[in-house]
């Protein structure tokens, strides 16, 4: 079938459609991954975006139960070079094709990528929709300028649990089985460390990880108050990654505020936005983010490069920061934004890419073991 990608801007891409017969809306974004294009998929993170990926070659190796990071896919829509409607991989349970058409996700394929993404890092990421349904360019264009913009959208809340749960990480429909995948179920220690993790759009490898370093994990809905929280007596709390503007979120951060100092905090992704925020900085948007599993982050301290996996449109301004509470730990060779942070005097770090980074690369699994450590230091 065709299918046509309309920008707010105007700009037109026609191609081939696949996955659902059906019209997506959303914030067109660029991923510079090589591989782990379900984890991409199914990441709560990319809610209200249409993912552009830039490896030519996408749906070749299928996809299978074990890969999933959330229960579906979460991306809006999908845009390749090229979409393979067959899967060569001996882990193969479905083909990608069926995968998202099962779940209502358009695919447009066959257009020039390597030409959309040079457009979007020019002029930043814009609205768009994904359409095999509607052949009129000027409509779609009009419908992709009435897209609810993604600033001052709190997403976390759509895409949080609706109920409190305890992590099985023998639950074979929540943990990895795979012997060659991070966090294989063989290798869970017994659990002497009970962590609680806010849940802002939390991916499974982050549950896995925790669950590796020996912590029983309850996972709350991110509007959870901080005295509930607090009345689970848990080692530390988690607070994950999540889609949107973490600015409006403010339930959030009024509760990592009554948290602080009362328990360690971890956080990633977005929950480092909201630490930053309930610090008292300031967050501000990226011109077309941060997306992709090979970001050089330094650490500040040893100088140490890691490539990193990142998946945000939002940065906290390091200026806005009171650097006589608040130590910079990471920072992005590419721009120079803030990656990581940790409070000089209270039991409280996090960092802005991810360090559970499913697929990979492993570089920053470190950070789980600190945490584990500055658990267990605070019940000393």
């Amino acid at each position: 079938m065709q299918a046509i990608l309309a920008l707010e801007d105007g700009r037109i891409f026609q191609g081939r459609g696949y996955g659902a017969k059906a019209e997506c809306y959303g914030e067109v974004v660029f991923n510079t991954s090589l591989s782990g294009y379900q984890e991409i998929f199914t990441d709560p993170s990319y809610a209200g975006q249409i993912v552009v990926l830039t490896n030519p070659q996408i749906g070749n190796y299928g996809t299978n139960n074990a890969d999933d990071e959330a229960s579906r896919p979460y991306i809006e829509g999908l845009v390749t070079r090229e979409f393979s409607p067959v899967s060569s991989n001996w882990r193969s349970q479905l083909v990608a094709d069926e995968f998202l058409e099962r779940f209502n996700i358009p695919v447009i394929s066959e257009i020039d990528t390597r030409a959309l993404v040079r457009h979007l890092r020019t002029h930043g990421v814009m609205r768009g929709v994904i359409s095999s349904l509607e052949s009129n360019p000027e409509m779609l264009i009009a419908k992709a300028r009435s897209i609810r913009k993604m600033d001052g959208t709190d997403l976390a809340s759509v895409v949080t649990t609706k109920v409190r749960y305890e992590w099985d990480p023998t639950d074979p429909q929540m943990a990895n089985a795979d012997p060659l995948a991070i966090g294989p179920t063989a290798a869970m220690p017994e659990p002497d460390l009970h962590v609680v993790a806010y849940d802002y759009g939390i991916k499974r490898n982050i549950l896995r990880m925790l669950a590796q370093q020996g912590c029983r994990v309850t996972v709350v809905p991110a509007t959870t108050s901080a005295e509930d929280v607090l009345s689970l007596n848990p080692n530390g709390v988690f607070l994950s990654n999540g889609p949107g503007d973490p600015e409006p979120v403010k339930y959030a951060q009024e509760n990592i505020r009554r948290l602080m100092g009362k328990t360690p905090v971890f956080g990633i992704c977005l929950g480092h936005q909201l630490i930053g925020l309930a610090l008292g900085g300031k967050t501000y948007k990226l011109k077309f983010g941060h997306h992709g599993g090979n970001h050089p982050v330094q650490h500040t301290g040893s100088g140490k490069v890691e490539i990193t996996a990142h998946n945000h449109n939002y940065a906290v301004d390091p200026d806005s920061l009171k650097q006589s509470e608040v130590d910079l730990t990471h920072i992005d060779l590419n721009d120079n934004t803030l990656e990581g942070l940790r409070h000089r005097s209270l039991p409280l770090f996090s960092v802005q890419y991810h360090p559970e980074a499913s697929p990979g690369p492993h570089d920053s699994h470190y950070l789980f073991h600190d945490f584990r450590k500055m658990m267990e230091d605070w019940k000393k």
